[in-house]
C-alpha cells in the first residue's frame, strides 16, 4: 500500500450498500480518514444515538461527505418528521467544523431556506475535541430550542417568539409541501 493513502474500510458502508467506503476526495490525508472511520464506528455502535433517531453514514463511497438523518424531538413542532443533512469534512477537520446543511428543507429560525444552519458550534464555538456525535445531538436540540436572536429565517424567528401555534402550523405545512413535491417526483 502506498504511503499517505488511507485504506478502504472493509465491510462498512451505507445502509443497503455493499462494498467498502473509500476515502476519496482528499488526497493523502490518512489522519483525517482514520478519525472519520473511528467516528463512523462510534456512531454505528451507539445505541443512544439510534434510539434518539440520529444517524449518519458516508454518502456513497466518499468518506469525506456524509448523509445524516435526525428525527424531530418529541413534543416539538418537528415530532414525527425526519430531517436529512449533508456533512462535508474539510481537510482541516477536526480543527474546523464540517460544512453542514439540511437537505430536506427546514422551516426554522436558525436555518435558511437553502438549509444553511446558524449554530455556534458550526462557527466560533467549534473545537477539535468535538465530534460528529456531539454535532448531531446539538442539531437535534436546536430544533426544539432555537435562538431567535440570531435568525437566518426572520419570519420563523418572529413566529417562534410571538405565535408558537402558528409557527407549528407553518412547520407542518412546510413539510407537507415537501412531501408532496417528493411524491410527485417519483
Amino acid at each position: 500500500m502506498a504511503q499517505n493513502t488511507a485504506p478502504a474500510m472493509s465491510g462498512i458502508g451505507s445502509p443497503g450498500k455493499s462494498g467498502s467506503v473509500q476515502s476519496t476526495g482528499k488526497s493523502g490525508n490518512s489522519q483525517l480518514a482514520k478519525r472519520l472511520q473511528i467516528e463512523l464506528m462510534n456512531l454505528m455502535s451507539d445505541n443512544d444515538m439510534s434510539q434518539a433517531g440520529i444517524s449518519a453514514f458516508p454518502d456513497e463511497d466518499n468518506l469525506f461527505r456524509w448523509v445524516g438523518t435526525i428525527n424531530g424531538p418529541q413534543d416539538s413542532p418537528y415530532e414525527g418528521l425526519i430531517l436529512k443533512l449533508q456533512l462535508e469534512f474539510p481537510e482541516s477537520y477536526p480543527y474546523k467544523p464540517p460544512n453542514c446543511q439540511f437537505k430536506s428543507g427546514c422551516y426554522h429560525p436558525n436555518v435558511d431556506m437553502a438549509g444553511r444552519i446558524c449554530l455556534d458550534v458550526l462557527n466560533d464555538k467549534w473545537s477539535a475535541s468535538m465530534d460528529i456525535r456531539g454535532l448531531l445531538l446539538s442539531l437535534q436540540s436546536l430544533l426544539d430550542d432555537p435562538n431567535p436572536a440570531s435568525p437566518l429565517n426572520a419570519e420563523a424567528a418572529g413566529l417562534w417568539s410571538e405565535n408558537r401555534k402558528l409557527y407549528c402550523e407553518k412547520v407542518k405545512s412546510h413539510y407537507e409541501k415537501i412531501e408532496k413535491q417528493q411524491h410527485n417526483q417519483t
